[in-house]
């Protein structure tokens, strides 16, 4: 906590004087991000610093896996991420939503070679939403490694693909409102890709 603290101190004298106009302005007019980014909660990959924004620019959210669950009737469960997907595209009508996967993602172990024992309650259950990108992943390749970058790769098509199935998303998407892009990060060279047209991934 003391590090937190002492990086607060530094935003308090570095960055807000540099910003406080913008927080001010965000503070009275409401917020109007462009961009709706879906990200893993992997500590090394911080959607603002890849992508170099000012804060207001970007709405994040971030799970395990960077994985969005397909679309299911309203019920009294508790949907995070998609509550969250709701009040981007509906409430805040962004323009663009990206799903951002990365290298060297636990979720993906965790969907290849079974959770952590110490992590049991929620997670097999979580990274299961992902379990045809997994069979996919385990034809294309039986090497460890390369196995699990495509699952990387396929846990973003995956999520864009269920992105679709929710309705004012799809809605969005057939009318040009909206637009779905795919990314992955690569923690090691700091490399950023995109999803192709013909569903290969290359860089931006």
């Amino acid at each position: 906590m003391d590090e937190l603290l002492d990086g607060y101190r530094r935003f308090r004298t570095t960055s807000w004087p540099e910003r406080r106009e913008l927080f001010e302005k965000l503070a009275a007019k409401g917020q109007k991000p462009h961009t709706l980014i879906i990200a893993c909660s992997d500590s090394r990959v911080d959607p603002s610093m890849i992508f170099d924004v000012a804060p207001g620019e970007l709405f994040v959210v971030r799970n395990v896996a960077n994985l969005v669950p397909p679309y299911t009737a309203p019920d009294h469960a508790h949907h995070g991420t998609s509550a969250a997907i709701e009040f981007a595209v509906r409430v805040l009508e962004v323009a663009n939503v990206v799903v951002l996967g990365h290298a060297l993602c636990g979720g993906a172990r965790a969907l290849l070679e079974g959770a952590p024992p110490q992590a049991q309650d929620f997670l097999p259950d979580w990274v299961k939403i992902a379990d045809s990108a997994r069979i996919a992943a385990e034809h294309l390749s039986a090497d460890p490694e390369e196995r699990r970058t495509i699952l990387e790769y396929q846990c973003v098509k995956l999520s864009m693909a269920n992105l679709a199935t929710f309705p004012w998303v799809r809605e969005r998407l057939e009318d040009g409102r909206l637009v779905l892009h795919g990314a992955y990060f690569a923690v090691a060279t700091g490399v950023l890709e995109r999803l192709r047209p013909d569903g290969t991934f290359g860089p931006a």
